[in-house]
């Protein structure tokens, strides 16, 4: 647990209310590649952003994370047992997991440890799938203030793991035999009170409202609000995900 990067935990509560949710059909595109739907494991799990919607596939579904206060922050459900336990180590026993899936947190892992893991506890020809999500691109003209808040207002403040993000994992190493992924899309309407509250849970917000003494919000929201179509107006905002999927059997020793 010492190289844990905790970036989240301050804002655990507004990370479990404001993160978006992912689409179903990825859920059901995963487990549809699994031999057995026995255990999935969703590996930092947050507040549980992805375990809820691995759970209608699986007979159970174990959710980590290492923060204790993300944990604290989950819903509970049925299938879903929530532990504290980082990437690296799981506690989980050999050979036993369908399904390893890690949403928007790869950047964070000591990745030869994970992938050690991963190999330890997945069964022969187990799954691991790793996605994310990159910037936003609002529509029409309101998407150029917001591309020069998160580039440059808060832009200094992201932690280096950022630009595998941006980089939609293409860098990120996967000694894996990858499966083709059809897209997927996160999909909402939100406001832009919404859409504040999402920005006001990225790490690089955080880092500048310590660094600064101030908040960052305020005069975006100043920029946005004029080109918004109407006040408290929901408007439909699309991100594609990116996803590196591959089977145990053939990670490289």
């Amino acid at each position: 647990m010492s190289g844990f990067k905790d970036h989240f935990s301050t804002a655990s509560g507004r990370y479990a209310a404001f993160r978006p949710d992912y689409p179903p059909a990825l859920f059901a595109w995963l487990a549809g590649q699994c031999a057995q739907r026995d255990t999935a494991w969703d590996c930092a799990t947050g507040s549980g952003q992805a375990a809820p919607g691995l759970a209608p596939h699986f007979r159970r579904v174990v959710a980590t994370d290492a923060s204790v206060e993300q944990i604290r922050h989950a819903q509970p459900h049925p299938v879903i047992d929530y532990r504290v336990a980082p990437a690296e180590a799981s506690g989980l026993a050999d050979a036993s997991v369908d399904l390893v899936g890690v949403a928007q947190a790869a950047h964070w892992f000591d990745l030869p440890r994970f992938h050690a893991e991963v190999a330890r506890v997945l069964k022969p020809g187990g799954v691991l799938a790793l996605w994310g999500y990159g910037r936003l691109v609002l529509p029409g003209d309101l998407d150029a203030p917001f591309h020069r808040f998160y580039a440059e207002t808060v832009g200094p403040y992201w932690p280096a793991e950022r630009r595998l993000i941006d980089d939609a994992y293409r860098s990120l190493d996967f000694p894996f035999a990858e499966i083709d992924a059809p897209p997927f899309f996160i999909e909402v309407d939100w406001t832009l009170d919404r859409l504040l509250d999402y920005v006001s849970t990225w790490s690089a917000v955080k880092r500048f409202q310590a660094a600064r003494g101030c908040d960052p919000l305020p005069a975006l929201r100043t920029e946005l609000e004029p080109l918004w179509r109407e006040p408290g107006a929901a408007l439909r905002l699309r991100w594609p995900l990116f996803l590196r999927v591959g089977r145990a059997t053939a990670i490289c020793p």
